[in-house]
Formats: C-alpha cells, sequence, structure tokens
C-alpha cells in the first residue's frame, strides 16, 4: 500500500456512518440478539468500539506520540470509570461512539509517515511501532463491524431453504452441530 495513513484514515472514517445505517435500520431486537450462546451481538460489538475508542488505540498513538517509554495493557477487567453509554439504547451508544471517533479523526489526521516509525514497548507484544496501531486501527474496526452484521444474518440464514449452503462460512447455528 502506497499510503497507509491515507488508507487507515479513509477506512476509519467510513465506522461511524456504517453504524448508523445499521442502526437507523435493523430492528432493536436483531441487534442485540447473540449469534449463539456466548457470542457477540452487533450492540456488544459497537459497545466494544466505543471503549476501544474512547481508551485503548487513540491513547495508545498519544502516548507513542508523547514520547512513553512503555505503553500499559488494557485489562478489560480492571477498575475503572464505567463506560455510561453502555447501557443506554442503541441510537445514544452510535451517538458516543461517533463523537470519540470524530475527536480522534483529529489524531490520525495530524500523524505524518515519519511518525509511524515511533514506538513504544508493549509488555505483552514487545516493541510496537505507531504504523503498527495505524494498521490496527481500521482493521479492528472492519473486524468487529463484520462481526456485527454476521451476528445479524444469523437470524435469516436458517429460512434460506435451498440455499443456506451459501452462508457455510457464516452459518454459527451449522458450525455448532459438527
Amino acid at each position: 500500500m502506497d499510503n497507509l495513513l491515507d488508507a487507515a484514515r479513509q477506512v476509519v472514517s467510513t465506522t461511524a456512518a456504517r453504524w448508523q445505517s445499521l442502526i437507523q435500520s435493523v430492528p432493536e431486537e436483531l441487534l442485540a440478539r447473540q449469534p449463539a450462546p456466548g457470542e457477540w451481538s452487533a450492540l456488544d460489538c459497537l459497545q466494544h468500539l466505543l471503549i476501544v475508542e474512547r481508551l485503548v488505540i487513540p491513547v495508545r498513538v498519544k502516548h507513542i506520540l508523547g514520547g512513553r517509554p512503555e505503553l500499559i495493557p488494557y485489562d478489560p477487567d480492571a477498575p475503572r470509570e464505567p463506560v455510561a453509554e453502555l447501557d443506554k439504547a442503541p441510537r445514544e451508544l452510535l451517538v458516543a461512539f461517533t463523537a470519540e471517533r470524530r475527536s480522534n479523526e483529529g489524531v490520525l489526521a495530524g500523524l505524518t509517515p515519519g511518525d509511524l516509525t515511533l514506538s513504544s514497548y508493549h509488555p505483552e507484544f514487545g516493541v510496537v511501532t505507531l504504523g503498527m496501531l495505524v494498521n490496527l486501527w481500521p482493521a479492528h474496526d472492519l473486524q468487529h463491524t463484520v462481526q456485527a452484521e454476521k451476528a445479524i444474518m444469523q437470524v435469516f440464514i436458517p429460512g434460506s431453504g435451498p440455499w443456506r449452503f451459501e452462508f457455510a462460512d457464516e452459518d454459527v447455528e451449522a458450525h455448532a452441530v459438527r
């Protein structure tokens, strides 16, 4: 890829709009439906994206830019202020995510190609560069947005009759039977 920063900025800039389309179009019961016990619903995915947007990736980017020699691993079970929006309706959750994202797009916009080689030490992963985080950010967005869409798909797959085989890779129910 010739320009990682431009590509990352472009993908990251689409996430909130994709989620807005889902939240506005898909019934809340489908957004909240887990595809299988222990698997994330679409809303679980959006909650996770909000947490990561507020507490993880942009924070690490700022720490590396600030010259922090060691990053603090994110522990989802560590005591901290609760993310109040997690208990809100889907539209309010989306508003919170969108606000965080818009603010953090400014951080991404301010990066230069020279910044991508800046690094810090992560106790779990060793030396990590800003370039790695810039790659992680859009990949993580896409991963959990696709995961949310896959969760929504599950209600429709069993009723697709002879075309169910078309969804073999996404069919959570069929995978559970194997």
